[in-house]
This record gives structure tokens, C-alpha cells and sequence, in this order.
């Protein structure tokens, strides 16, 4: 199998674009769950440009595998939102209500 020559610039580009708006990100929110999602995203942009450009697909066939990439993270979304619904609303529960720890003095 030989790969494009644009598969080592679209992987790189993707890459400095997700590093440069991860820094950004992470400047504004001082938060470091966004800089996991921007690198997810980043992961399979050049993840799906690979694989187009691995088993030369048609139209359809880069559709197909869009759909059906889709659906896989519908699927483990639901999976893990249904796992977690337990967990996350005990966790809501043990959060103590700002007027219980004041001073009655």
C-alpha cells in the first residue's frame, strides 16, 4: 500500500491546528477537559483522512464510513450515559446546600 503524498502535511497541519487551538483553549478556560475534546477531534479528523486515503474510497464509501463511525459514538455515547446516571446522580445528592454549614450564632 502506498499513501498520498498529502497524508504526512494533512496529519501535521492537523495536528499544529488542534496544538495551537488546545493552547487557546486552555489559556481562556483554565480547563483541561476541552483540550481532551479538541484532541479527540483532532485524533479523527486525521484518523478518517488515513483511512480515505488508505483503501482509495469512493464518495459513497467515505460516507459510509462517516455514518458509520456515527453511529459507533452514538452508540458508546448512550452506553456510557446510561452507565454513568447512577454515579452521577448520587454524586449530585452528597453536594452539601450552601445555608447547611452557616454559622447560627
Amino acid at each position: 500500500m502506498a499513501h498520498s503524498v498529502y497524508l504526512a502535511p494533512f496529519g501535521w497541519g492537523v495536528f499544529f491546528v488542534g496544538l495551537m487551538a488546545a493552547i487557546i483553549l486552555f489559556a481562556i478556560r483554565r480547563k483541561f477537559y476541552p483540550v481532551m475534546y479538541l484532541v479527540s477531534i483532532a485524533l479523527y479528523i486525521f484518523t478518517v483522512g488515513f483511512v480515505i486515503d488508505i483503501f482509495d474510497l469512493s464518495k459513497n464509501g467515505v460516507l459510509l464510513m462517516l455514518a458509520f463511525s456515527a453511529l459507533v459514538f452514538i452508540l458508546l455515547g448512550l452506553y456510557f450515559s446510561h452507565k454513568s446516571k447512577g454515579r452521577k446522580d448520587s454524586f449530585i445528592q452528597g453536594i452539601p446546600s450552601k445555608g447547611k454549614y452557616r454559622d447560627s450564632s
